[in-house]
């Protein structure tokens, strides 16, 4: 009787142990595919956010042409995105590293903000999207230098969408070079009133 008693508690300590052993097992699958699909979800970043975390301290646009674009690629936040009040006042002062401390000058800091909301009403208002825009190419930017001054001249065409229509409008840029030699947007306007300065 010892011996199928003993046989008996054997056999309960080696199911028990197997049971044990499952249930660690189970817990560690579960865990480690608990953890494979959170690495796996990735974290969507808005085109706001993303122009939001943009450091310009590390990464200036080295060159005329990729300061333009980076401009052109907020604006397109500006026009085309949903944001916040915070968000937009962030991207507003955000977008100043790109502007010459003159351009800048230009306004109050509550009168930019105000023109600025104003403009990208009326365009969402008429709900007008900026499809994207295309920067001159290298060769085509004019360098040229003014009291000890350099300057870059460039051409960006914005096209517009409203519905099925399609439409465009082309600015020209005048950069300058500050003085930690990174080209700051020193002022623009359309291109054909541009031509007609001239």
């Amino acid at each position: 009787m010892n011996r199928k008693k003993a046989k008996s508690e054997g056999y309960k300590v080696v199911i028990i142990g197997l049971i044990l052993i499952l249930m660690v097992g189970g817990y560690y699958f579960y865990l480690s595919n608990k953890s494979h699909k959170t690495e796996e979800e990735p974290v969507k970043i808005t085109a706001v956010q993303e122009a939001l975390m943009y450091n310009f301290d590390r990464n200036y646009p080295p060159t005329p042409k990729e300061v333009v674009k980076l401009y052109g690629k907020m604006t397109q936040c500006f026009y085309n995105e949903e944001y916040t009040d915070e968000e937009f006042e962030e991207l507003a002062l955000k977008i100043e590293n790109l502007y010459d401390e003159e351009l800048i000058a230009n306004k109050t800091q509550d009168q930019y903000l105000q023109d600025l909301r104003w403009d990208i009403d009326n365009f969402k208002e008429q709900e007008i999207v900026i499809s994207s825009c295309a920067v001159s190419s290298s060769a085509d930017v004019d360098y040229y230098s003014v009291d000890e001054n350099e300057f870059a001249r460039l051409y960006c065409t914005f096209n517009l969408r409203k519905g099925t229509s399609l439409g465009s409008v082309e600015e020209v840029f005048l950069l300058r070079k500050d003085q930690k030699g990174h080209w700051k947007i020193y002022g623009f306007k359309l291109a054909d009133n541009a031509d007609n300065d001239e």
